[in-house]
């Protein structure tokens, strides 16, 4: 796969939660954006906390877009989504024929997860994040990279070109503020 100037990417991040509240579900938000500057377009979801098989819900609902046709590629902000729920990121890969990007502020395959997945009883789920592709450093200091479906250097190149305000890609940090916003009424932090 080559690079693109203005990469066609979906960015999808969920919502903050709490366990204690009696919450069920977390909003889930995907922003589609060419390049850096162009929404094409945004689309939401919920997924229950802690959920299974979000590798298969992430496939169906990405696949019943009306922009998922010109999506160049997909990008996380964690191989979790609604808290446990572990992304298979070679199988999303494969099931949707789409790149798929990992970014994090840290190596998204953590030792914290594992523990995490351990603590909940949710030790079969420990065999996808073995799956995860490894991650490297995007730049010095900045985001973790990992990616399924497309050579890093390539990978490497279209996050780049995606991102304008913050090191994180456009169409991801936008999909965390909306995300937030449908569940706190308001964006806020890092994103």
């Amino acid at each position: 796969m080559r690079s693109a100037a203005r990469p066609h990417l979906l960015g999808i991040d969920d919502g903050p939660f709490a366990r204690r509240a009696g919450e069920r579900d977390v909003a889930v938000v995907a922003v589609m954006m060419e390049g850096a500057d162009l929404v094409e377009g945004v689309a939401t979801t919920r997924f229950a906390i802690d959920g299974d098989d979000a590798t298969g819900f992430l496939a169906r609902w990405i696949g019943s877009l009306r922009f998922q046709r010109a999506t160049q590629g997909i990008v996380l902000g964690g191989i979790t989504i609604a808290g446990l729920g572990v992304v298979d990121v070679p199988a999303l890969a494969a099931a949707t024929a789409r790149p798929v990007l990992i970014l994090n502020r840290f190596d998204p395959t953590n030792h914290r997860l594992a523990g995490a997945l351990a603590a909940a009883g949710l030790h079969e789920r420990l065999a996808l994040v073995e799956r995860c592709p490894p991650a490297r450093p995007l730049a010095e200091g900045g985001p973790w990279l990992a990616c399924s479906g497309i050579q890093f250097a390539v990978a490497a190149d279209w996050a780049l070109r995606a991102c304008r305000k913050a090191r994180l890609p456009e169409p991801l940090r936008l999909a965390h503020l909306f995300a937030r916003a449908m569940t706190t009424g308001q964006s806020r932090g890092r994103a």
